[in-house]
C-alpha cells in the first residue's frame, strides 16, 4: 500500500492510495483462512474447503468488505500519520473502476480529500483584563416578584348570574371557532378558563368577553396574527361561537406568613430570602453573559489564521436556516438576501474561529468535563426530549431516548461540547484580570447573553 500527498493548498489537503491487486488478494486469502474453518459447505468436511473454492463463493462480497476496510482506514490514516487533524470527513475519489478492483483485475487508487483543521498559537490568556457589570437589585423587583406569586395563587369565587364580567374576571367557557363558516383544527374547547386581561388568547379574544354574563352566548371576531405559529391560520379571520359557563371574581391574596406556608415556606421572611437568592443568580447570569461576550469579543480579536471553508459552510446553512424559518427582525426587515447572508456570514466566520481557539485553549490546559456532569446533562437532556415527543403524541420514555445517547457518540458529543465551552471560559477567567463596573438594571440587560455571545 502507497500514500502519496498530492496537493497541499492552504487548509486543502489531497492523497493518492495505491493498493495493488496482489495486496488485496493476499488480504482476500487471509480472510478466507480465518473463516473457513466455520464453513459448512456440501461435499466438504467442516473446515475442508479449499480456498480457491471459497474464493469463488464468497470472494466478491469479501472483496468488497476488505475495500471498504482499507478505504476507512486509510482515510483517516493519511492525515494522522502527517500529525494532520480532517475538519470535514475525509472523502475518497475512485480513479479504479470497483468492479474491476472486485473481480482482481486492477489494482486499487482512489485520491483522499478533506480540510484540516488550522494549526495556530493561542494568545496568552494570563492577565487578561476584562470587566464584568454588576447592579444592585432594586426593592422594586422583590416587590413585583412578590405581586407574582400573590397572583399565581389568586383564587376565584362565582359572581352571581346577572353580574357582567370585568377585567381580571376569570370565565368559563365553551367555544367552536370557524374560518369562512367552517370549524378549524383546534378551534374548539369546553369548560376552557381564561382570565380577561391576560392576554392568552388572541388578540381582541378576551376584550370582547367583557361585560358577559353567566349563561350568555357571545360572537367574537378576531384575526390571527400574521406570525401565528400554525401557518394555515396565519393572518386569516375568524369567528368563535363562545358559551359563558360561568363568571368568577379573583380574590384578593395577602402577602403574609400564610401565603409563604401555601408555598411549603415557615415564613413571608423565608419566601423573601428565596426570592432575592433567585434573583440575585438570575443578576449573576445576566453578568457572567456580558463578561463572556467581552471575553470572546477579545479573543476573536487576538486571532487571524485561515477558517476551514467547510466548516463555515456549515455553520452558515445551520444560521441561515434558522433564520428562513423565523420573523425578520425590523432592523433586517429592509435587507437583501445578500447582504443578510454577507452579515451571517462573518457570524459563522466568527463561531468557527473561537470553537477552535477555545478548543485549543481547552486541549493544551487539559481542561475536563466530569463524566457526572456530562451523565447529568444526558440525563436532562433526555427527559426534555422525552417530555416535547410525548406532547407531539409520541409515546416515547426518557429511558429510551438516554439509551439512543448512549449508543451515539455523535449525539453525546453535541451535549458535552457546550460544558467543554464552558469550562473553557470558567478557565480564562480565573486567569483573567476582572475589574467589576457598577451598572443599573436596565444597563445589565441591554446586551445579549450566554449562547448569543458567539454572534
Amino acid at each position: 500500500m502507497e500514500v502519496i500527498e498530492k496537493s497541499a493548498e492552504g487548509l486543502d489537503r489531497r492523497f493518492l492510495v495505491k493498493v495493488p491487486a496482489e495486496e488485496l488478494d493476499q488480504k482476500l486469502v487471509a480472510k478466507l483462512e480465518e473463516v473457513k474453518g466455520r464453513v459448512h459447505l456440501k461435499g466438504f468436511r467442516k473446515g475442508k474447503a479449499p480456498v480457491s473454492f471459497l474464493k469463488k463463493m464468497y470472494g466478491k462480497g469479501m472483496m468488497s468488505e476488505i475495500i471498504q476496510e482499507i478505504v476507512t482506514e486509510t482515510s483517516t490514516k493519511a492525515f494522522t500519520d502527517r500529525d494532520l487533524q480532517p475538519a470535514t470527513s475525509p472523502h475518497p475519489h475512485f480513479h479504479s473502476k470497483i468492479e474491476d478492483v472486485i473481480d482482481g483485475k486492477a489494482d486499487l487508487e482512489y485520491d483522499v480529500h478533506a480540510e484540516i483543521l488550522p494549526s495556530f498559537e493561542p494568545m496568552d490568556v494570563a492577565g487578561l483584563k476584562l470587566t464584568r457589570p454588576v447592579a444592585e437589585i432594586p426593592e422594586t423587583d422583590l416587590e413585583e416578584a412578590l405581586d407574582n406569586i400573590a397572583k399565581q395563587q389568586t383564587s376565584y369565587k362565582a359572581r352571581g348570574k346577572t353580574a357582567k364580567a370585568k377585567d381580571k374576571d376569570l370565565l368559563v367557557i365553551d367555544y367552536v371557532g370557524k374560518i369562512d363558516g367552517e370549524e378549524f383544527a383546534g378551534g374548539k374547547g369546553e369548560a376552557q378558563e381564561i382570565v380577561l386581561g391576560s392576554d392568552t388568547f388572541i388578540p381582541g379574544f378576551e376584550d370582547q368577553l367583557v361585560g358577559a354574563k353567566t349563561g350568555d352566548d357571545v360572537e367574537v371576531k378576531v384575526t390571527f396574527p400574521e406570525g401565528y405559529g400554525s401557518k394555515d391560520l396565519a393572518g386569516k379571520d375568524a369567528v368563535f361561537d363562545v358559551k359563558v359557563v360561568e363568571v368568577k371574581a379573583p380574590e384578593d391574596v395577602e402577602i403574609d406568613d400564610e401565603l409563604a406556608k401555601k408555598l411549603g415556606l415557615e415564613s413571608l421572611d423565608d419566601l423573601k430570602s428565596r426570592i432575592k437568592e433567585r434573583i440575585e443568580e438570575d443578576y449573576k447570569r445576566l453578568s457572567r453573559g456580558h463578561l463572556k461576550r467581552a471575553l470572546l469579543d477579545k479573543l476573536d480579536e487576538g486571532h487571524e489564521f485561515e477558517l476551514p471553508k467547510g466548516m463555515v459552510d456549515a455553520e452558515f446553512e445551520q444560521i441561515w436556516r434558522q433564520v428562513e424559518n423565523s420573523e425578520r427582525d425590523e432592523e433586517d426587515k429592509d435587507k437583501t438576501d445578500e447582504e443578510l447572508k454577507e452579515e451571517y456570514r462573518k457570524i459563522a466566520e466568527r463561531r468557527v474561529r473561537l470553537g477552535l481557539v477555545l478548543a485549543e485553549i481547552g486541549k493544551r490546559a487539559d481542561v475536563q468535563v466530569p463524566s457526572s456532569e456530562l451523565q447529568q446533562a444526558i440525563q436532562a437532556q433526555a427527559m426534555r426530549e422525552s417530555q416535547m415527543l410525548m406532547m407531539q403524541g409520541q409515546e416515547i420514555s426518557p429511558q429510551e431516548v438516554l439509551q439512543f445517547y448512549q449508543q451515539n457518540p455523535q449525539a453525546i458529543q453535541q451535549i458535552r461540547a457546550p460544558l467543554f465551552e464552558e469550562k473553557v471560559v470558567d478557565y480564562i477567567i480565573e486567569r483573567s484580570e476582572v475589574t467589576d463596573k457598577t451598572v443599573t438594571k436596565d444597563q445589565l440587560m441591554e446586551e445579549p447573553e450566554g449562547e448569543d455571545a458567539f454572534a
